[in-house]
């Protein structure tokens, strides 16, 4: 009985994580549609590079769901080739996300830009940094009951995503407040940082699983 009990546990547990995981890809599509729009709308850099990130953690997202569903078959598995490739496509995504936010932010230094609007940007980065933290919370709980260390390990990586939403809310709160020249350009350049730093760490966490695969043969 005790064994049965357990196993139906982990099983309602799994199925809170696979749900988190996919409310996860939901809300950064979405997050990352209403981010983008109000972001070229009201010509603010910060925003609209925030919106592109949503987008690029959606494909990590979605590299963390085929995950939780190999673990839920086998709890010993870690990461395929699938998830592999997933991080791989974020890491070339982020690098890619740095280098327009790099040229942009540029430009608009030139040219002496500065945003119409970062009323927008302010209510997205407040809704964000609940959510992350609520999601952080969640996945990193569910987790240690299931002694699960990759779930910890990706439930951490949501972090990043608070990070920039504490980016996205500062900037955007500054320029709304004060009108401080620039610090939109500023902010961009703390989604570059992070931007930089995710990318690398996709990377290196693809090496890391294959070099173990490479062992395991």
């Amino acid at each position: 009985m005790d064994t049965v009990a357990t196993k139906n546990k982990q099983d309602k547990l799994f199925s809170w994580i696979l749900a988190l995981a996919v409310l996860t890809i939901v809300y950064n599509i979405a997050e990352g549609l209403v981010a983008t729009w109000f972001g070229l709308k009201d010509e603010t850099l910060t925003l609209f590079g925030f919106g592109i990130d949503s987008f690029v953690e959606t494909v990590s997202a979605i590299g963390v769901t085929q995950m939780v569903i190999r673990i839920r078959k086998n709890p010993a598995s870690g990461r395929g080739q699938f998830e592999i490739l997933a991080l791989k496509i974020t890491g070339w995504c982020f690098y890619a996300l740095t280098v327009i936010l790099t040229a942009s932010a540029i430009y608009n230094i030139i040219e002496g830009h500065q945003p119409k609007s970062t009323v927008a940007g302010v209510i997205i980065a407040s809704v964000s940094i609940l959510t992350m933290w609520a999601l952080i919370r969640a996945k990193i709980s569910i987790g240690k009951k299931l002694d699960s260390a990759p779930i910890i390990a990706d439930a951490r990586c949501n972090q990043v995503c608070l990070y920039m939403s504490l980016v996205l809310l500062v900037a955007s709160g500054l320029w709304w407040l004060f009108h401080i020249p620039y610090i939109d350009t500023l902010g961009t350049a703390g989604l570059v940082y992070f931007s930089i730093k995710e990318g690398r760490e996709a990377f290196e966490k693809a090496k890391g699983i294959e070099c173990c695969d490479c062992g395991q043969d």
